[in-house]
């Protein structure tokens, strides 16, 4: 379906979708919990990477006709997003794993930046760690010579964060995570980088060291729920923190988004100096193939939270040369 091709301003320009990313917060936008206004039907997906197919007045002084550039929108899940110039990011080329750094890697960037207080020897735990953005939560405090603990639900996923520089990986399907934090770490951890929610949640509280860290970046284990939440041991939080001087600090990227476009060309540089690894996961191992087509933007919800991707879902949309513009 082509949505939102004639509306555009002169300052925008349409983007010809080639690749499109999958959060776990889509469901938590189209439920209508970021924004309760927003009613059915809305435009929904976060990111996209493309090539530019027209032009308005004043984007055509930075940008030209089939370049590559990549956004941050509401609305990539169509053929054709409308994009304001200023929000668009010129490429060098249209490669899906650019689009992991959109949300995924800019919120790892940013947030433990800001947050999380990294520094040599730190030890720093992060959960669904080889998922779209722990991999770059992982990557970016060995890079700032931490100790990084990475827990994750098979072998496969403990094969990947071994080769991307993962200290201690825990596959909390065949281990106690709290266990194993508890013998190996009797001190705590001093970061964890949480998007897991619920019982992990509580697990990473127990488990900070004195004066930690907790960044939460989401709660994907209560997204499905009719709440979008669930439930933690929040009654014994404040006793917690206050024991051990601790903090827990929520996360949203929106918030920063002044920080955003030095964070992404940092990370940019980075990728193409070979220093991170961008891991995609264009769904080639799920039950009916690869995520090809906007019809199969739901397989690659599903396959998220049925725990099975390694690294950034990425749905490819294919088109013919003579369905652009």
């Amino acid at each position: 379906m082509i949505t939102s091709v004639l509306r555009f301003l002169e300052v925008s320009k349409p983007i010809f979708n080639l690749f499109v990313g999958i959060n776990a917060s889509d469901i938590n936008y189209s439920a209508g919990r970021y924004d309760t206004s927003v009613k059915p039907p809305l435009d929904v997906g976060f990111e996209g990477i493309g090539d530019v197919v027209a032009l308005g007045l004043s984007a055509s002084a930075h940008y030209s006709v089939g370049q590559a550039v990549a956004y941050v929108k509401a609305g990539s899940f169509a053929e054709y997003t409308v994009v304001p110039a200023k929000e668009a990011v010129p490429l060098p080329s249209v490669k899906p794993e650019f689009l992991t750094l959109m949300v995924s890697g800019a919120t790892a960037y940013i947030s433990l930046k800001n947050l999380g207080g990294l520094s040599e020897g730190k030890k720093v735990l992060v959960t669904a760690a080889a998922g779209g953005t722990g991999q770059f939560a992982v990557q970016l405090a060995k890079k700032a010579k931490c100790h990084v603990i990475g827990t994750c639900s098979s072998d496969e996923k403990s094969g990947f964060l071994k080769s991307i520089g993962c200290d201690h990986v825990i596959n909390y399907k065949t281990e106690n995570v709290e266990s194993v934090l508890r013998k190996d770490y009797p001190e705590g951890v001093d970061v964890v980088y949480e998007s897991v929610g619920g019982k992990m949640f509580d697990l990473a509280v127990n488990s900070l060291a004195t004066k930690g860290r907790l960044i939460v970046i989401g709660f994907i284990a209560g997204y499905q729920n009719p709440t979008g939440t669930h439930p933690i041991k929040a009654e014994f939080l404040p006793a917690k923190l206050l024991k051990k001087s601790a903090s827990v600090q929520g996360f949203f990227l929106n918030h920063y988004f002044s920080e955003y476009k030095m964070a992404l060309q940092h990370l940019l540089k980075m990728y193409e100096k070979g220093e991170l690894v961008c891991e995609v996961d264009l769904g080639d191992l799920s039950p009916e193939g690869k995520f090809i087509g906007l019809e199969s933007v739901f397989r690659a919800v599903d396959y998220m939270y049925m725990g099975k991707n390694i690294g950034k879902i990425v749905v490819e949309l294919p088109h013919s040369v003579n369905s652009k513009l």
